[in-house]
Parts: C-alpha cells; structure tokens; sequence
C-alpha cells in the first residue's frame, strides 16, 4: 500500500486516463498516478481489475497544495467532469472497476466529501441521485507503467480523441481559472 497524507485524495471517475487527463491540468495539482483503490487483491493487474473480481476502482491519486486549491474544488471539478449518477458505469466503460468513488485519507476530508454531497443532493444538481461511493482508502496499488501519463503519450489513439480530449476540453471551459500555465 502506498503511504498518504493529508494532501493526497483518492478519486474513482471511470477510466483513470479521463480523469488523470483532467487533474493533470489542475493548478495546485502537484502529482497524479493511476491505480487501483480498495479491492481485496493485493498488487492487481490491470487485467484482473478490468475481470471485475478484484473489487477494485480505477482511481488516481491526487496530490495537492492546500495554499493553491483546496479540497473543496479538487471535489467541485471532479463532479463536473463525470457523471456521479451512474452506478459501476460511465460512458461505455462499464463494471464496477469504473464506479464512482472517494476514497479519504482522514476524517477532515470525510467532512469536505459530505458537506459538499449534502449540498448536491439539497440543490438535485444532477437531476438524479449521486451514487458516488464514499469510504476511506484501506489499499491503494499504482497502475503499471504504461498507463501513467497514458493521454500526454497517446493523444491520437481512439479512446484518447474521442473520451478523455472532450473531457479535458470540458474541464478547460468549465474551470479556465484552474488550469495550470500552458495546460
């Protein structure tokens, strides 16, 4: 298991390349890593987590400055930028390896989560309910290598250009005053 702190967050949006696509282009944003979170396996292949047997989400690490983003709009763009009302499904990746999920570190964090669920739910942001799961990391394994970066080294292969650049696109309209320099 790989050690956290309390300026790490793990987050579970579908295909870890979408999501690190879009936090990779975060201000504030120090590290991303693909991987896979709270399964009973240890060190998984992306092939078992892919079978669905595992448990496992394909989520990123996040690593963040607080001084520069707070935790609050790491979760704010998170939820923008999938669709939290889907159960064990976003797009045509479907299995419970691609749920939603948060995975928190500390109960600071817990409290961050729910505050900002309640607020949802109170004002039906996304016309259905959030089916977002929320629990603390109890393990968390890195993706093999090729998946780091997947999106920066192959920006023209098919999923690529036609999933994860739509979402990066949609995280640069939505959030411009989040991007980092050149991002």
């Amino acid at each position: 298991m790989t050690d956290t702190h309390q300026n790490t967050i793990i987050l579970g949006g579908g295909c870890f390349w979408c999501t690190e696509a879009v936090f990779d282009r975060v201000r504030g944003v120090l590290d991303v890593e693909s991987g896979y979170a709270n399964g009973h396996v240890d060190a998984p292949t992306y092939e078992q987590v892919c079978d669905g047997s595992t448990g496992h989400a394909e989520v990123i690490k996040v690593d963040y400055d607080p001084a520069v983003i707070s935790l609050r709009q790491i979760l704010e763009i998170f939820f923008a930028t999938h669709d939290p009302t889907t159960l064990n499904r976003q797009g045509n990746d479907v299995g419970t390896q691609y749920r939603s999920a948060i995975c928190y570190t500390n109960e600071a964090q817990k409290q961050v989560i729910d505050d900002l669920l309640r607020e949802i739910g109170q004002d039906k942001l996304f016309g259905a309910p959030v089916v977002t799961e929320v629990e603390p990391l109890k393990s968390y394994w890195p993706a093999e290598g090729y998946h780091q970066d997947y999106f920066v080294n192959h920006p023209n292969q098919g999923y690529c250009a036609f999933v994860v650049g739509p979402k990066v696109d949609k995280f640069r309209k939505t959030f411009s005053q989040h991007l980092k320099p050149g991002a």
